[in-house]
């Protein structure tokens, strides 16, 4: 299971759904800087190794895979991987070459640890959907399962970023998870022009001091194309900037539920 360290419930709660999929639990710690843009947080990422390998341990993990830079990008590195459509939506279109640094070391890892089954959080929508198409596309012999947000005791998505939020941002932050709820209200009361859904969470949201939003957006879960009304199942993603750190969450949002 790959991860960047600073361990917490989410994590967690993916290395118990991978133990019950397989006889031997492998997780990855790496920050991975080919996934971080200009100006992004790569340099003040948290960090917490002695704390992520006893969480680990807790967990029951057997292996704790911690490479450095110069194992995984050695001078002279110059391969990587990329999509074309998914990539082309959502966060890709506001981190220019951040999922080509995913995809790169996602496929890394998995050369190196071999694994039968990997399981990525559904948090990251549009990553586990680049990941499944990934595996796909390439033939790895890799199953690839996904796991429910999980979600601290006020809501918010589990993140490593959340430790940045003061309790004022924080606040403010919850109105992601708010914006997602009133939506699927609105869905079950018979709204289903995404328009006019999207234009309700954004003066939702907006209406914190310390937010600004980077999108939202109501698309198909397989190719995550927009869609302009809500006929079927479909995934809210939102992406907001709460104070200086950048937060996403989604819900897939069921008409007539």
């Amino acid at each position: 299971m790959p991860t960047m360290g600073f361990l917490h419930e989410g994590h967690l709660s993916l290395m118990k759904e991978a133990k019950r999929h397989g006889d031997k639990l492998v997780i990855s710690i790496f920050i991975n800087p080919t996934q971080f843009g200009p100006g992004e947080d790569f340099e003040s990422y948290p960090s917490d190794l002695d704390r992520d390998l006893k969480l680990a341990d807790d967990i029951g993990v057997d292996v704790a895979f911690i490479p450095n830079k110069a194992d995984f990008y050695p001078p002279g590195f110059d391969t990587f991987i990329d999509q074309k459509k998914l990539p082309s939506h959502l966060c890709g279109l506001s981190r220019s070459g951040h999922f080509q640094g995913v995809m790169t070391i996602v496929a890394k890892l998995f050369n190196v640890v071999a694994p039968d089954i990997a399981v990525f959080g559904e948090k990251d929508f549009q990553q586990l959907a680049i990941i499944q198409r990934m595996v796909k596309d390439l033939n790895v012999n890799i199953r690839i399962i996904g796991h429910p947000t999980v979600r601290e005791a006020d809501g918010l998505a589990m993140s490593s970023r959340n430790s940045k939020l003061t309790p004022d941002l924080r606040i403010a932050a919850l109105s992601l998870i708010t914006a997602l709820k009133n939506t699927q209200r609105s869905v079950e009361n018979g709204i289903t022009n995404a328009g006019t859904l999207i234009e309700n969470a954004t003066d939702s949201i907006s209406s914190h001091p310390g937010t600004e939003i980077d999108y939202i957006k109501i698309c198909d879960p397989d190719t995550l194309d927009n869609i302009a009304k809500i006929d079927r199942p479909v995934v809210m993603a939102l992406a907001v900037i709460v104070g200086t750190t950048r937060l996403i969450d989604n819900m897939i949002l069921h008409p007539n539920k």
